[in-house]
């Protein structure tokens, strides 16, 4: 409440306040600022409890020297009210994080759990907290750059939190990247093996790509192995371990659920548990394990790469629609059912809807992935350039009627491309993209990009807004909430700048009040104004 920590040690007791230095935007305990919220955590918690909730770790976020940002909220009064957001932008001031852990028998008994010097000597990132036992927990503790994760256990000793040792060795586990960055966004976390001290973990082997791994004593043993990736660990239990991948006939938009089991000799040869099991239709599998593993829920999806329309006739030129993601590990291509705006374009407006995941997506190996680390807004662009040309080279793609689109990183993809000059778009559509990487947030744009002072070049270099005189060739739909506060509004703003500037001839659609998902009757009436966008954009010759 109000930031701080409150612990009821049954359901009927007063509560008891344990933490009292908690103030909005400033210090936050046991939740997340917004950047560890959406870039770190993934999650609006900041809180874990041990195994038997003998004690409780919480996150501190200090943002006091974190610079914000500030929106205004039309609302309905008669003075609009302005948002003050913490939000730190490339290459300026971080938040800090903290761990602490309370002991629920003596709720004002805080231990601090200390970042290890290796880390802790610059800006770094609380990555994720893990429980081994009540007195064991692991903790991974990351780089500003990204490229770096230390994997600290720490042991309770009655009164505080030691690194620990085993062996006469530092319980420390690290990992460098050479290529780019550590894991596909934040590094999995581990899974510890029955011992409480070996453990498993999700990493790239030598070749590039992400697999199981067996850490003993500091040293790490690939368990699978190929030129496929390992997506997740589903579930760990002394006999076996389930995981997700992508290895079944070596499709990377596949996901299959796999067995390997373990004992004191080793382990067996992987068995999909899924591969077989309605495989004209479900091909993009996931499974959530009972506490013992005795029983799972399966999750099944099939999906197109391209949608045709119904009745399609090959003799006959359709309009082509590229939709767009195409951000670092993203996968828009898989076999996952969707019924969506494009299945609407598809059916109802006769559009083939078409997706293609190039150079930095990820599930393919680091080399792909790795491909646009330090040069955002090249080969992503590049590779959704050249899929169109190799659609139209199918024979029934109409030249004069492509269309891009895309939201948030799909929505700066679609700018890039538009504004590459290259003569295949007819239209496109952004909604809200990012428009220069300065103004985005520093967790992800440095793991890929480096802060704007150590990689000038590749920030000049990836802007929207350098590319606005190539503008005048296309039909060009930006579209942004005004209380967006992941990509803010600060971004179509300067589009819309930069065209006006060149004198660009452009439409834009703006939604007071909405964040980032334009969720409500924003969404009714966005699908609705793009359809219309489209209709005019399909029904017109080039």
């Amino acid at each position: 409440w109000d930031y701080n920590i409150y612990i009821k040690l049954n359901s009927t007791a007063e509560p008891i306040q344990v933490t009292k230095d908690g103030k909005v935007n400033q210090i936050l305990n046991g939740v997340p600022d917004w950047v560890y919220e959406e870039e770190v955590f993934a999650s609006n918690e900041g809180i874990w409890w041990s195994p038997s909730a003998k004690y409780l770790a919480y996150v501190q976020v200090n943002d006091t020297g974190v610079h914000a940002i500030e929106y205004t909220m039309y609302e309905n009064g008669q003075y609009p009210s302005t948002m003050t957001v913490p939000y730190p932008k490339a290459g300026t001031t971080i938040p800090t994080a903290r761990l602490f852990v309370i002991d629920i028998s003596s709720p004002v008994t805080h231990s601090e759990v200390v970042v290890p010097d290796s880390i802790g000597i610059g800006d770094h990132y609380l990555s994720s907290v893990t429980w081994v036992t009540d007195t064991r927990m692991a903790v991974q503790w990351i780089t500003r750059r990204q490229d770096h994760v230390v994997l600290q256990v720490y042991d309770y000793d009655g009164s505080s939190w030691k690194e620990s040792v085993v062996g006469g060795n530092c319980h420390v586990f690290e990992v460098k990247s050479r290529t780019g960055w550590v894991g596909r966004y934040i590094p999995l976390p581990p899974y510890f093996a029955a011992d409480n001290t070996s453990f498993y973990i999700v990493m790239s082997d030598a070749e590039g790509y992400k697999h199981i791994h067996y850490v003993k004593g500091g040293k790490a043993v690939p368990i699978t192995s190929g030129k496929w990736e390992v997506i997740y660990i589903s579930k760990l239990t002394k006999n076996a371990i389930y995981y997700v991948s992508n290895e079944h006939k070596g499709r990377p938009g596949q996901r299959n659920l796999y067995k390997i089991a373990l004992s004191s000799s080793g382990h067996t040869a992987p068995e999909c548990l899924t591969c077989s099991l309605y495989e004209e239709r479900c091909q993009f599998n996931s499974a959530y394990f009972s506490q013992n593993a005795s029983y799972f829920r399966m999750d099944s999806d099939f999906w197109y790469q391209m949608m045709f329309p119904p009745n399609f006739d090959a003799s006959k030129k359709y309009p082509l629609l590229i939709q767009v993601y195409a951000g670092p590990a993203s996968q828009y291509v898989d076999y996952r059912f969707r019924l969506e705006w494009a299945t609407y374009l598809c059916s109802t407006e006769k559009a083939i809807v078409a997706s293609f995941d190039g150079r930095g997506s990820g599930y393919q190996g680091d080399k792909i992935m790795h491909a646009i680390y330090e040069r955002l807004g090249t080969y992503e662009v590049e590779d959704q350039i050249s899929a169109v040309r190799k659609f139209t080279e199918m024979g029934f793609i109409d030249k004069d009627r492509i269309g891009i689109w895309g939201w948030s990183y799909g929505g700066y993809v679609t700018s890039m491309a538009l504004g590459s000059g290259s003569g295949l778009f007819k239209c496109g559509i952004a909604v809200a993209p990012v428009s220069q990487w300065e103004y985005y947030d520093a967790v992800y744009t440095e793991r890929y990009m480096h802060r704007p002072e150590e990689n000038p070049d590749s920030y000049k270099n990836s802007t929207v807004t350098g590319r606005a005189k190539n503008f005048r060739s296309v039909q060009y739909l930006l579209v942004h909430g005004t209380a967006d506060e992941n990509v803010h509004f600060q971004q179509a703003a300067q589009i819309s700048k930069a065209l006006v500037e060149e004198q660009v001839d452009f439409e834009a659609m703006w939604y007071t009040d909405k964040d980032h998902g334009l969720s409500g009757k924003a969404r009714y009436h966005l699908y609705t104004h793009l359809s219309h966008f489209l209709q005019k954009c399909f029904s017109e010759k080039k």
